[in-house]
């Protein structure tokens, strides 16, 4: 394989387990620079950065608190300068049943949008004014599925932020590809992570991928070479798309 992404650097959100490594690891292969954003689990960044040859770079920061996209931002320019695109991977799925107190709702879906689009706001912003002078680059954001045909009844918040997500995407495709900002959403259905293999251990499997025509969820994989086709110099006209990666399971 060639390495069209060399020269690049890529920051990626949620970066030291599931989708996110293996979106690393794609970016390494295709000869991009990935910037390997973790909060707590540092020996897990570490080990993908050994994994890449340690051609990376590792920054902690915390997207659950209002300032840490903004530090997480300013920490990657300190590092690496030139950023050429950012990857909102970051994100969370909350269960929360309505009979749960008012407390508890309202504390799950101020999470649920601080992560998965508070978070990704700031730094899309952040990306933008960097882009407008430094020659342009690529937002893409990893929405759901969940944000095209909503959500199960427990996780409400999930599918609101995967929605809000998309449009964020549609708004900053128009409104800044003239000025060399190029964003796409990606809506990922069931993709095997642990996270998917514990669902999946405490249910049946036949009922968790019954709705998929393909009959098995997306490997991390697919979600990653998909991200890195997407950053290529020859892919804009996929400005402002969501694309669905879900085996069939919703199809617009």
């Amino acid at each position: 394989m060639g390495k069209p992404l060399r020269g690049q650097t890529v920051l990626v959100t949620g970066a030291s387990g599931g989708i996110g490594a293996a979106i690393v690891e794609r970016l390494a292969s295709e000869g991009a620079r990935p910037i390997i954003h973790y909060c707590q689990d540092e020996d897990a960044a570490e080990t993908l950065l050994a994994r890449i040859g340690g051609d990376g770079l590792m920054v902690q920061a915390d997207l659950s608190t209002s300032e840490g996209p903004c530090t997480l931002w300013r920490k990657a320019v300190a590092f690496a300068g030139r950023i050429h695109g950012v990857i909102n991977n970051a994100g969370i799925r909350t269960e929360i049943p309505i009979e749960n107190s008012a407390a508890a709702w309202k504390a799950a879906w101020q999470m649920e949008f601080q992560l998965n689009l508070f978070a990704a706001a700031d730094l899309c912003r952040e990306a933008i004014r960097h882009f407008r002078t430094e020659g342009g680059g690529r937002i893409i954001n990893m929405a759901g599925q969940a944000g095209q045909r909503g959500s199960a009844a427990d996780i409400l918040p999930h599918g609101a932020t995967k929605a809000a997500l998309i449009n964020l995407t549609k708004s900053i495709a128009s409104s800044f590809a003239r000025e060399g900002v190029i964003a796409v959403s990606i809506a990922p259905g069931l993709v095997r992570t642990e996270m998917a293999e514990k669902y999946i251990a405490a249910h049946d499997k036949g009922e968790a991928v019954g709705d998929i025509p393909i009959g098995d969820m997306a490997e991390a994989s697919e979600i990653a070479e998909l991200v890195a086709f997407l950053l290529r110099h020859s892919q804009e006209s996929l400005n402002g798309a969501t694309l669905d990666v879900n085996g069939g399971s919703y199809i617009r």
